[in-house]
């Protein structure tokens, strides 16, 4: 099966390198693709939406990120990568919740994206609880540890 994926927009913000902290007052703008102007109409009654990204500078070395320890932390477990949230991945797909800052015809500020300048953004959906929120939800505790400082 061949799949067909093409970004309908990308980041632009002032971040040129990934980093594994302080993302959430970060400040990005997802400026849409022509085809695609006219499509956020209606976000502006929402407070947050889920970005998926194409990690475009992410690189999957089987040998090296099938299992490893989180951020190659040596006081995190020895993981699967489909156990993580890092960005080197068999499909380098990043989904992040931001909150809008402004909605306007062809571009959306939000806060909180961790993607750096230029990434193709590959959809936006709108944040419903009713889907996108468990409540009691269970995690192990190195996920604490490993958030401290991202956003």
């Amino acid at each position: 099966m061949h799949l067909k994926i093409c970004p309908i927009g990308y980041v632009e913000n002032n971040i040129g390198k990934q980093s594994d902290e302080n993302w959430g007052s970060v400040v990005s703008s997802i400026r849409l693709k022509d085809d695609y102007i006219g499509g956020l109409s209606g976000l502006e009654d929402f407070s947050h939406v889920m970005i998926l990204t194409y990690l475009h500078e992410a690189q999957f070395v089987k040998e090296k990120h099938l299992k490893r320890h989180p951020r190659n932390s040596a006081d995190m477990p020895l993981l699967g990568i489909f156990s993580q949230r890092g960005k080197d991945r068999p499909n380098p797909i990043g989904v992040t919740t931001v909150r809008i800052i402004e909605v306007l015809e062809d571009t959306l500020l939000v806060e909180g994206l961790d993607a750096i300048n230029g990434t193709p953004v590959i959809d936006i959906k709108p944040y419903y609880p009713q889907y996108d929120k468990v409540d009691n939800a269970n995690v192990p505790e190195w996920v604490e540890r490993l958030m401290k400082k991202y956003f």
